[in-house]
């Protein structure tokens, strides 16, 4: 047992960090955990290929160039270009990774994802960073939150939303060694909370219960699934027992796990860093509607774009830092 919240702890299973809420928790970008997978793909396998639109350092990509100059693309500010390049590299038995700003990268080449990599079943690992409204000063033009809804429609494509940089790393590494679909993974470029570990259970296409509870199911995804666990410890104070789900896989999703959690707990709230509409939310409530109807409150981005401004400012002023999320399950609790 790891963590103890004035009730119960947090599930041994899930094997999170020691330090979770401490002041001196450590902060690292996700982004860094893809460029260090990156680098260990690169050692383990010579097919692995890295491709970017200008962006290198800005991805952790160029970790990997340093390492693999010869097996390192630099195709500059051309992501459409980039897409269809990576597509004849994967039908050729390579494994690229495509790395780019999510308003680029699906964003920009969203055509050619569709086409040449999806319909054509090719190996193509799309990296969208800079993703959600913690991208802070670069604004609403670079704040992507509707890469999610763009993406998850498309047949055939994995989509994975990291919730720290432990997690960005096995993410990385399992979409290259795991599957042979094409895939999208999301992270963003502020430091954020390292609150998994090495030994916290991760599985491509299987949410985890970070935290057991009777009352609401709190499902987040990426790096708001920290809030939703500090959420979680205020609210037990006021006698309220909440289930914290990591729901880092949004296709193909865990039906199974989610439909448990409603049951158990007969209210959901989703908590995701992206517009409420087409995201990661609006998957669970697919989900919940077929499999077992409960109230849901779901907390993003509420169909608004974003601005500049410092990262955790703009979490909190759009409606998606902790005090938000208590609110979202009291709401919940009256519909139950």
């Amino acid at each position: 047992m790891l963590f103890d919240d004035g009730k119960h702890m947090l599930n041994s299973q899930a094997k999170l960090s020691k330090k979770l809420f401490k002041d001196d928790i450590e902060q690292v970008a996700p982004r860094d955990g893809y460029g260090k997978a990156l680098v260990e793909l690169g050692d383990k396998n010579p097919n692995v290929v890295v491709l970017t639109g200008d962006l290198s350092e800005s991805t952790r990509s160029n970790w990997f160039a340093e390492k693999f100059p010869k097996r390192f693309i630099e195709v500059g500010v051309a992501e459409q270009n980039m897409m269809g390049i990576a597509a004849g590299l994967a039908l050729s038995g390579k494994i690229p990774f495509i790395s780019s700003y999510a308003t680029f990268n699906p964003g920009r080449n969203w055509d050619q994802l569709r086409v040449s990599v999806c319909y054509s079943m090719a190996n193509v690992k799309v990296a969208g960073a800079h993703a959600g409204i913690s991208v802070g000063p670069d604004g609403a033009t670079h704040q992507a939150l509707e890469d999610v809804a763009m993406v998850r429609a498309l047949p055939n494509l994995y989509v994975v939303i990291p919730c720290d940089a432990i997690e960005a790393r096995k993410a990385t590494l399992a979409i290259a060694e795991e599957i042979k679909n094409p895939a999208y993974i999301r992270f963003g470029r502020e430091k954020t909370p390292q609150f998994t570990t090495d030994q916290t259970p991760f599985k491509l296409g299987r949410a985890e219960v970070f935290r057991d509870g009777s009352d609401v199911a709190i499902i987040g995804s990426g790096i708001l699934v920290y809030n939703a666990l500090q959420a979680a410890v205020e609210l037990v104070k006021e006698g309220i027992d909440c289930m914290v789900v990591n729901n880092h896989t949004i296709k193909p999703i865990d039906r199974k796990t989610l439909a448990d959690a409603a049951r158990k707990c007969g209210a959901v709230v989703t908590v995701e860093e992206h517009q409420i509409n087409g995201g990661a939310g609006s998957a669970v409530i697919e989900v919940l509607a077929e499999e077992c109807p409960v109230p849901v409150v779901r907390v993003g981005m509420n169909d608004s774009f974003g601005e500049s401004g410092q990262p955790f400012e703009l979490i909190e002023k759009y409606g998606m830092g902790t005090d938000s999320i208590i609110k979202a399950v009291k709401k919940v609790l009256k519909k139950k």
